[in-house]
């Protein structure tokens, strides 16, 4: 859904208005609306539901929400060129997840923040986030909270956007998002594949991996067989997004063991870690978070989009 809105959800929070920041950028590389959603607090929910129910006249008809005023007041003092040509504020009424997943439904992407305002300050992720990661019909794009050490880029832009691709079962949505979210930031899209090897004592886990570009996959390269097939792997499944977006310069690296692990050490320098949301062998319907993406999601120092497959294709 290329002309639909980005969608930041708030309810105040610092987290929350981050994410709105995050969001608000997206609207304008991709040349779309903005959409400021809130889920009414339980609370304001039941005076809507009493005063209806009652039909008491003498209660004021609308219920205060000062998310709405915070919102216009931060929006208000934005330069025009700042923001996106449509912005609209909707508060939403139900369950946070089922709120969300609702108005996602047309939606480019949905970003939040890792927590809001409930919840202790040591979780990493909020059951709100976890949840909407799971279930939201679009991509999620969960941005972390400040206690996990991130720093703001100078840039909006700065940093490549990293993709975790097994080559043979990652979705092509996946794929197509991390080539979009480069192609609209002018940056690389580093590719990340992991490959299963047998414990040894010389192997150094915190090792760096290496970054190969395609055209150093020669015959006769230094890699490992393991290394050398899952990048040639990669150049194939690659190919189509390729030719898609010629101006996008891509990054090979395959690594041994734990993918997870090493997109959170990507992530430190990356404007975005793009993740497939489901296991690769589980039903396209299924409410599972693949362990990749679960790990990711709770780890990670930058923003992360974790994105559902939209389509049948695999």
């Amino acid at each position: 859904m290329r002309n639909a809105p980005v969608i930041a959800a708030v309810d105040g929070s610092e987290h929350s208005l981050a994410a709105l920041e995050w969001a608000r950028t997206a609207a304008l590389r991709h040349r779309t609306g903005l959409l400021v959603a809130h889920v009414l607090p339980g609370s304001s929910q039941l005076y809507a539901a009493r005063r209806s129910a009652l039909a008491d006249a003498s209660e004021p008809e609308q219920y205060a929400d000062p998310v709405a005023e915070q919102i216009r007041d931060l929006l208000a003092g934005t330069k025009a060129a700042d923001l996106p040509d449509e912005v609209r504020y909707e508060a939403l009424e139900g369950s946070v997840p089922e709120a969300l997943r609702v108005v996602g439904a047309e939606a480019r992407m949905l970003v939040m923040g890792s927590r809001g305002r409930g919840g202790f300050a040591a979780l990493l992720l909020g059951s709100n986030s976890r949840a909407v990661a799971t279930t939201a019909p679009c991509p999620v794009v969960v941005v972390p909270h400040a206690a996990r050490g991130v720093e703001a880029a100078s840039e909006p832009s700065a940093g490549r956007v990293v993709l975790g691709l097994h080559a043979a079962e990652t979705a092509d949505d996946v794929v197509d998002f991390a080539f979009a979210e480069a192609a609209a930031r002018g940056t690389t899209v580093q590719v990340v594949s992991a490959y299963a090897v047998p414990p040894a004592p010389a192997l150094v886990v915190d090792s760096p991996f290496m970054v190969i570009p395609p055209e150093g996959l020669a015959d006769d390269g230094d890699a490992v067989p393991a290394e050398r097939e899952m990048l040639r792997s990669q150049t194939e499944r690659l190919a189509p997004w390729r030719t898609r977006y010629p101006d996008v310069a891509v990054e090979q690296a395959a690594v041994p063991g734990d993918a997870a692990g090493r997109l959170v050490t990507a992530s430190r320098s990356a404007a975005l870690v793009v993740v497939g949301r489901h296991h690769p062998r589980r039903s396209v319907g299924s409410l599972m978070i693949g362990s990749v993406a679960h790990a990711v999601l709770h780890h990670a120092h930058g923003p992360v989009a974790v994105v559902p497959t939209l389509s049948d294709s695999v």
